[in-house]
């Protein structure tokens, strides 16, 4: 084995033994009970179970949006679970982007202004802040689209710009909850396209969950959640 495929199978995340309990006593509900995960750069990971299986709870903790009660979460050999407040949030804004079944956009804003938003958070300087959202609504095809508020969007429009909002920090890790849950067939068929797009030409790591099978085909890799635990951790009959 070489190098550069050693690199390749690394893990960029690794979840070790991850609970989580809320409440404690016997109100205590177990949402998660001891989950083992590897997600290797460059993986497109789609992640299923029914409601109430730990997988939006597990989602959370990987987007440092919560922590778990025990366990190890390493992010590129960092220990997540030791960072300060400020270090995770710091790893949320630099390393990560999020995409979510309600868009999240501001609806008085416009497209252009919606995507910059997360570079107004970083310093980034006025212009180079339009430079870079131009750019991001181009790869998720919305040239000229710029000025149009959310309102003057369709549903599928929408969701590129939260797509392009995501992406224009260029994250390592692309966490998409629910992203086609509101569209319907065709344009969430166009949305998995640019997603796949977006890990296969650029190498953005995804993790996408999703209750939908014909929307996990896409994906490199599927992991099944029941009651707190992986049921199952397949790889999905393409390339990986």
């Amino acid at each position: 084995m070489t190098a550069d495929s050693q690199t390749q199978n690394q893990p960029i995340i690794e979840l070790r033994g991850i609970t989580k309990v809320y409440g404690a006593g016997q109100a205590a509900m177990h949402a998660l009970r001891g989950i083992d995960l590897r997600i290797n750069e460059g993986d497109f990971l789609a992640v299923m179970g029914p409601s109430g299986s730990g997988k939006s709870t597990c989602m959370n903790i990987l987007g440092c949006l919560d922590t778990s009660t025990a366990g190890t979460y390493m992010f590129r050999n960092i220990e997540v679970d030791k960072l300060t407040r400020y270090q995770r949030t710091r790893l949320r804004r630099f390393y990560l982007g999020f995409v979510f079944q309600g868009f999240n956009l501001l609806n008085r804003t416009s497209a252009l202004e919606n995507v910059e938003l997360p570079l107004i958070y970083r310093g980034v300087p006025a212009g180079k802040r339009r430079e870079q959202a131009i750019e991001a609504l181009k790869t998720v095809g919305l040239n000229g689209w710029e000025d149009h508020t959310p309102g003057e969007l369709s549903g599928g429009q929408q969701q590129r710009v939260a797509i392009a909002r995501a992406i224009v920090t260029e994250p390592e890790v692309l966490f998409a909850d629910e992203p086609t849950g509101n569209l319907d067939t065709a344009r969430s068929r166009g949305i998995m396209n640019l997603l796949t797009g977006l890990n296969r030409d650029r190498g953005v790591t995804i993790v996408m969950v999703t209750h939908e099978p014909d929307m996990a085909t896409y994906a490199k890799h599927v992991v099944h959640f029941l009651d707190g635990l992986v049921e199952s951790d397949k790889h999905n009959g393409r390339e990986i």
